[in-house]
């Protein structure tokens, strides 16, 4: 593998995905990715062109032949997304046209780029730190509106802001225990122990509380997980196809219809939502429904939510309060209650349902019904965000960097109380704004970087 942060030669790549389309964009990057296109350019002398400058030419082969007209972005470092001289091609999108621009590209000195190779060089040379490229991979796999805001609000460096303001704060604490090592013959505490530990618990319970945004973060980036859990012919794959707005699930008035889960994912007010459709839950003697059942089971420990649909026509409020005591509460998910066939039944038993925490009555016939319950959903997944503080972690690195500094404070709150020495101190504080500065990049190492932009695509 190229060691991709040694190098600063030009690279070559398709930044579009592959496959034929109205146009294509290849990009280039590096010192000499201008001389490079000169060679292949039939137009205005690029070198002679001012940056941010968008031309019309031809790109054509060593015979002279034309290959394509295209238009060429022209971009001279530093004033690009590399801050090195960058030039993007829009050429027609035929494979062969794309292949063929790479091959001359490459015959005249430029290199296939690797995967995350141009954000990669875009961080090495101050364009932006770590954190912030690595939402640049979020916002371009966003497919959600709440996982698009999630990715900008990090891209535009909000979660690096306050990241470096924790570390800068632990840096003061640093400097001052770093002085005392200094006069430490002197025996002198220029860091009160007591102000010190306020200090500390105080930074640990912001890192903790951003830690602990990662399961909502986590929801707005990948889906929210929802079970739809009840009895055989409750109607769990009636709502399921209602929800998706198409007969996504097999629909009979046979008992054990479901043999295995089903996933789908619908997106509800501008959040992902990941439907589970799961076998309905009783004894049976059928091998074949009883692997279902397991499997169902597994499907909703795993859930962060439970949708309980049960038949209003034929469960009494005793028989629901049972179930929901002995079925549901056990997986200490949160969960609703959701009757159907509301249209079923008389006004005065409506009401004493509706008496029910965490009760929703629906009609698979009345799409307002489902409006109401989408709605629902919705609302409970805003309701969470708003109780969390405004930065959300949706990164796994990031929020394993954070664990492991909170967990850093509390080996330095530790100390403090027993009195330990300050060396000791010192040295479990520089853990934690170690950790910090690894989600920005202060501190890094080649084997993390290459891993990091690996997971990007080609071409960015």
């Amino acid at each position: 593998m190229i060691l991709k942060t040694q190098k600063n030669d030009t690279i070559v790549a398709l930044s579009t995905p592959v496959g034929v389309s109205a146009i294509a964009v290849i990009r280039l990057s590096g010192e000499n990715c201008i001389a490079i296109i000169e060679q292949i350019w039939q137009g205005k002398k690029l070198s002679t062109q001012a940056g941010n400058t968008v031309l019309f030419g031809k790109i054509i082969n060593e015979n002279k032949d034309i290959i394509d007209e295209v238009v060429l972005a022209l971009f001279k470092a530093p004033k690009s997304f590399t801050k090195q001289n960058v030039i993007e091609i829009s050429c027609h999108g035929s494979g062969y046209i794309v292949q063929e621009i790479i091959k001359l590209c490459l015959k005249n000195g430029a290199r296939l780029a690797e995967a995350g190779e141009f954000t990669q060089r875009a961080y090495l040379n101050g364009q932006f730190d770590l954190a912030q490229a690595e939402a640049i991979a979020d916002l371009i796999h966003a497919d959600s509106k709440a996982s698009h805001q999630l990715a900008i609000s990090q891209m535009r460096g909000g979660f690096s802001n306050k990241i470096k303001e924790l570390r800068e704060n632990l840096i003061k604490i640093a400097a001052l225990l770093e002085l005392e090592l200094d006069f430490s013959e002197e025996d002198v505490e220029f860091a009160n122990r007591t102000q010190l530990l306020t200090q500390v618990i105080d930074l640990q319970v912001v890192i903790t509380n951003m830690a602990n945004s990662f399961q909502l973060g986590n929801v707005m980036k990948n889906g929210f997980s929802v079970a739809i859990m009840g009895k055989p012919n409750a109607g769990k794959s009636t709502l399921l196809n209602a929800l998706l707005e198409e007969d996504r699930a097999i629909v009979s008035n046979i008992a054990g219809t479901t043999r295995d889960t089903i996933e789908e994912t619908k997106i509800i007010n501008g959040i992902k939502f990941r439907f589970i459709d799961t076998a309905g839950l009783r004894e049976t003697e059928d091998t074949i429904e009883k692997i279902g059942i397991e499997r169902t089971l597994k499907k909703i420990k795993e859930a962060q939510y439970i949708l309980y649909l049960f038949d209003m026509n034929t469960m009494t409020i005793t028989e629901l309060e049972e179930e929901e005591k002995n079925i549901v509460q056990p997986y200490q998910i949160p969960y609703c209650l959701v009757g159907n066939k509301i249209d079923l039944i008389d006004t005065k038993n409506v009401e004493a349902f509706e008496k029910l925490p965490n009760f929703i009555g629906i009609s698979m016939y009345e799409p307002q019904k489902i409006q109401l319950l989408e709605d629902f959903l919705a609302n409970y997944i805003q309701h969470i965000s708003s109780q969390e503080s405004q930065i959300i972690v949706n990164n796994t690195r990031h929020h394993q960097c954070l664990l492991e500094a909170a967990d850093a404070l509390q080996v330095v709150q530790n100390a403090i109380n027993h009195r330990f020495a300050t060396e000791m101190i010192a040295s479990d504080l520089r853990q934690a704004i170690f950790h910090l500065g690894s989600i920005v990049g202060e501190v890094t190492n080649n084997d993390l970087l290459d891993f990091i932009f690996s997971k990007f695509c080609i071409g960015k």
